[in-house]
């Protein structure tokens, strides 16, 4: 089955078309793909799973809505061998590492000078290991973990912050502008993966709070739909009030970036704390309340199921 893309219809001309490889299929990688090759530019995929590397053909090449799809390969090395960049957006540290190091990984098919550029949320450990590998071997790697979740991959608005050097940014920054509104350098190998870590702590913060604020006007006997419209013009307004707070009430909780996820971000974050003596008191305890998330059967609710333990 084709996986649906709900691509919108952005406008974005590559100043030159290239050759580029995606590996990972996901709800990200899907639609991010997909921008790459409705951008005109030559895009070979690679998925683990390959029913979903010939679903993404299918609707990208086989019935011309896309420019510049290519196919499928079998291993991540065959997906790089063309590529001058290849992306990536798999699940963990472990995942990472499968496709890129050993015979079959993306480093062993790739030419010198050519760059990887991972979309992963991962440690900074990680990035920092691929870095010295990549760099070992003439290539170049930058970390480059994405916010904006599914909504903001299939409508090419995802904010990407990468870690790495000045120079392989500068030539992946505008083809990655295929499926986003923002690009950014934050500093050297790992830095990437460390300022999506501050994302995920603001995150985790807002959305328990939010998720306190609607439980406790809904126990007022309050119209919470209201009071959200009026308290959404103040000081109290935050993407995830606009975006979660109507669907907390309704008790929906089917938008994307589910609770297993946030819960290995939070790991990765707490596990940096603890090298770097940060003190995240808050950050620690709604990891746990997620993880009662999780006992209640919501491990692939999203992350504004949090409100859930409080009903």
């Amino acid at each position: 089955m084709t996986q649906p893309s709900s691509l919108n219809a952005k406008t974005y001309e590559p100043a030159q078309a290239q050759s580029l490889a995606f590996i990972g299929l996901g709800v990200m990688g899907y639609p991010m793909a997909g921008h790459l090759a409705r951008a005109g530019h030559r895009v070979t995929v690679y998925n683990r799973t390959p029913a979903k590397a010939q679903a993404w053909v299918a609707e990208f090449a086989a019935n011309g809505s896309a420019k510049g799809a290519q196919g499928f390969a079998a291993t991540p090395r065959e997906a790089a061998m063309q590529a001058d960049i290849v992306f990536c957006c798999v699940g963990n540290d472990d995942d990472l590492r499968s496709v890129t190091l050993g015979a079959d990984g993306a480093f062993a098919g790739m030419h010198a000078g050519a760059i990887f550029v991972d979309h992963t949320t991962a440690s900074a450990s990680v990035a920092r290991e691929l870095n010295q590998a990549a760099q070992h071997l003439g290539l170049h790697f930058v970390d480059a973990p994405v916010s904006g979740g599914q909504a903001g991959a299939q409508n090419g608005m995802l904010t990407v912050m990468c870690g790495g050097t000045q120079a392989a940014f500068d030539q992946v920054q505008s083809t990655g502008m295929a499926f986003s509104r923002a690009f950014t350098l934050i500093g050297d190998s790992g830095a990437g993966q460390l300022a999506k870590m501050v994302n995920q702590i603001a995150i985790a913060g807002l959305v328990q709070g939010l998720s306190e604020a609607v439980a406790f006007g809904a126990h007022a006997g309050l119209d919470m739909n209201l009071v959200l419209d009026v308290i959404g013009k103040g000081a109290a307004q935050s993407w995830q009030m606009d975006n979660r707070g109507k669907t907390m009430v309704a008790g929906k909780f089917d938008f994307g970036f589910a609770v297993d996820w946030m819960r290995k971000d939070l790991g990765l974050v707490l596990d940096e704390a603890k090298s770097n003596g940060a003190r995240l008191p808050v950050t620690a305890l709604v990891d746990q309340f997620y993880a009662d998330v999780q006992q209640m059967g919501g491990k692939r609710w999203d992350t504004s199921s949090l409100i859930k333990r409080l009903k």
